[in-house]
């Protein structure tokens, strides 16, 4: 396994050109640079990262276009989920835009769904979360997920948490573009930091919401 020495900036270089050149031939003639730029270093950090937050896997880069109208052939960003449970852990992304670091749960079944809203509800879980998202939020994180547009049936349309309760799936994420330090080793720990901010999330959705 290679040492993790940072992201180099042709990873997000690479993406921005794809964007104007999703066409196999241009990826089969720059695949050199997806391996060097973008999978081997990603899959070194994750190593790095993996007794912390747990095993992590890179996304394929290809597009599933059978049942979409865009038939673009490959991805304009990799991304990595290190799992705690399944479909809820930390996330990572590399694109054009730069880097994107997220935590939460995105997938949903209607038990896991119903648990959820039932410790939101709830005094003690419930204002734990809040605070957690408070938090997040405070701290730079948008908090997102799927929503209703209205208070799920049966909570009363004033609780206290209506907009927690609205959420069918919860995550938190920040983009940070390409900062200075994200091309050195030190991007390890800058990654660990805010997937660190974000453990109280995933541990919450882990505890009262796994699927």
């Amino acid at each position: 396994m290679n040492t993790f020495a940072g992201i180099p900036q042709e990873a997000f270089l690479f993406y921005g050109e794809l964007e104007n050149n999703n066409t196999r031939e241009w990826w089969l003639e720059h695949k050199g640079t997806y391996e060097s730029a973008v999978r081997e270093p990603l899959a070194a950090l994750l190593a790095g990262l993996e007794p912390e937050f747990g095993p992590a896997k890179l996304f394929r880069p290809y597009r599933d276009v059978r049942f979409s109208p865009d038939k673009s052939p490959y991805k304009t960003a990799q991304g990595a989920f290190a799992t705690r449970q399944e479909g809820v852990g930390f996330y990572l992304q590399v694109s054009a835009d730069g880097l994107l670091l997220g935590g939460g749960y995105h997938s949903h079944t209607p038990a896991q769904l119903g648990r959820y809203r039932a410790a939101a509800d709830a005094s003690a879980s419930g204002a734990a979360l809040q605070d957690i998202v408070d938090a997040l939020a405070a701290a730079g994180f948008n908090v997102g997920g799927e929503k209703l547009k209205t208070v799920p049936r049966g909570f009363d349309r004033t609780h206290p948490r209506a907009e927690l309760l609205k959420h069918k799936s919860l995550s938190a994420g920040v983009e940070l573009g390409r900062p200075d330090w994200v091309s050195t080793a030190a991007a390890g720990e800058e990654i660990a930091g805010r997937w660190r901010a974000l453990r109280p999330l995933v541990e919450w959705v882990g505890r009262y919401a796994a699927p």
